[in-house]
């Protein structure tokens, strides 16, 4: 979808050569300069164009707005290699593709995007096909053989968004399969697709948290998402 920008001043703080704050918004340096993916606001500078992230369609751009730590610890460097668990339409995808890719994949990053649903996978293969380095995969994120087969080496961020049951043993088994050491592995956990008893939602949000670091993860943080994202919580894990 084509959406113009209009020039502007330099705005806000650079972070990194793909990533920009101006007070809470989050932008990132468009990877396939011209298009917008799912109606987000663009800003020119010169000949860059900058994507704004929003908070609202994205459970890590909430995680941004919230996360008391630094954005460049939380997301991917330049030419990571990323697995995202449950990638959807492709909304965060995208803005993870801005950053370790970049336009022509000149960073050389790698996005395998795992989805179950046909729907999806027609999305992300209609964004791949302008993001080198997008590489969208049909498959169930229980089914480790099938994502091993298109990415066999370990991967230095991954990304889980999958709302089913037993939300908390398909990451951590995921963890374990994919994830490289000091690799960071970030985990949305929806409160509704768990089966959790009458102590309500928050014990689960905390059971969950002791649950993680149990399995051997260094969990760095907890982000609420309330507001943006109702019932959900943003954990995240570095493996030692």
């Amino acid at each position: 979808m084509k959406k113009r920008g209009s020039r502007s001043r330099p705005f806000g703080k650079q972070l990194t050569d793909g990533l920009r704050v101006q007070g809470r918004g989050v932008w990132t340096l468009n990877s396939d300069s011209g298009n917008t993916v799912y109606g987000e606001s663009v800003r020119r500078i010169a000949k860059e164009e900058w994507r704004r992230w929003d908070p609202h369609r994205s459970k890590l751009g909430a995680g941004l707005q919230r996360t008391s730590g630094n954005l460049t610890e939380i997301l991917p460097s330049a030419g990571s290699r990323i697995l995202y668990l449950g990638a959807g339409h492709g909304t965060t995808v995208s803005h993870l593709h801005d950053l370790v890719c970049g336009e022509d994949n000149h960073l050389g990053g790698r996005i395998l995007a795992v989805d179950l649903a046909p729907r999806c996978l027609r999305d992300l293969n209609h964004l791949a096909s302008t993001r080198n380095g997008l590489v969208p995969l049909l498959a169930d994120a229980r089914r480790h053989n099938e994502i091993a087969a298109i990415m066999p080496y370990r991967v230095d961020w991954l990304f889980q968004d999958v709302a089913q049951a037993s939300q908390v043993e398909i990451f951590l088994a995921a963890c374990k399969r994919f994830l490289k050491s000091d690799g960071l592995g970030l985990f949305s956990l929806k409160a509704a697709s768990e089966r959790w008893d009458e102590e309500g939602e928050r014990a689960l949000f905390t059971k969950v948290a002791i649950t993680l670091e149990e399995s051997g993860l260094d969990l760095v943080e907890s982000i609420e998402l309330a507001g943006f994202e109702e019932h959900h919580m943003l954990f995240i894990c570095r493996r030692s």
